[in-house]
């Protein structure tokens, strides 16, 4: 797929790549990536409990979670290449509102399906990965091609969206080696939640920017 000759059909993914990707810049110079992951990381465990931590409200951290990474660059440059490559083709089909809305509703299935395989974790689930991953099941859904020789096309799709789904995984966590940021885990949960909320919104979206045009 060619890079876009225009970002006029895909605004949404471009502001997402500059504030995350800005995010990491500046809090990288100021050396403020450990408060960032303790203030804006999603801690399973602060659900439902007493919180004294001073961090960000824990109904927003599945959002501000997005924006902070870890403090080697791999891991967000890894994260912007797959958002630009899947999310400009993506919103070019399901619309600016419906990009931003599996964006966010992708982040917090991320952090839900987290919860519930670590719903006593304490340490601190961050990264964009989650919801790009939503963009990704997406991704899959409207633009995958029939590469398995079986009798149905639909059976095809699926399968060619959970071939992308364990590849997104498997290269996650080697990512994840590679930037030395297994000291706060990949969140396999996650990557997974959000790319199975990805590829049921798919289709909605697509008919819900059309059935308003």
């Amino acid at each position: 797929m060619r890079p876009p000759e225009s970002w006029s059909t895909a605004r949404v993914t471009l502001a997402l790549t500059i504030a995350t990707g800005g995010a990491w810049i500046l809090l990288a110079l100021f050396r403020l990536n450990d408060w960032a992951i303790a203030w804006g990381g999603f801690v399973p465990a602060r659900i439902g409990a007493e919180d004294g931590t001073g961090g960000a409200p824990v109904w927003l951290t599945p959002l501000t979670a997005t924006l902070v990474h870890a403090s080697n660059p791999i891991h967000v440059i890894f994260n912007l290449i797959i958002l630009v490559f899947c999310g400009r083709p993506t919103e070019a089909v399901v619309g600016p509102v419906g990009f931003f809305l599996l964006y966010v509703v992708g982040a917090y299935a991320a952090a839900a399906a987290h919860y519930l395989i670590y719903p006593a974790e304490l340490l601190p689930m961050v990264g964009a990965s989650g919801a790009i991953s939503a963009v990704l099941g997406a991704y899959a859904i409207l633009f995958g091609r029939n590469k398995v020789r079986v009798a149905s096309p639909t059976l095809a799709l699926w399968l060619n969206a959970l071939w992308l789904m364990v590849a997104w995984v498997v290269l996650n966590v080697i990512v994840g080696f590679a930037a030395a940021s297994m000291a706060i885990g990949v969140a396999f949960g996650a990557h997974i939640g959000g790319f199975l909320v990805g590829v049921a919104l798919a289709n909605p979206l697509l008919m819900l920017r059309y059935r308003r045009a």
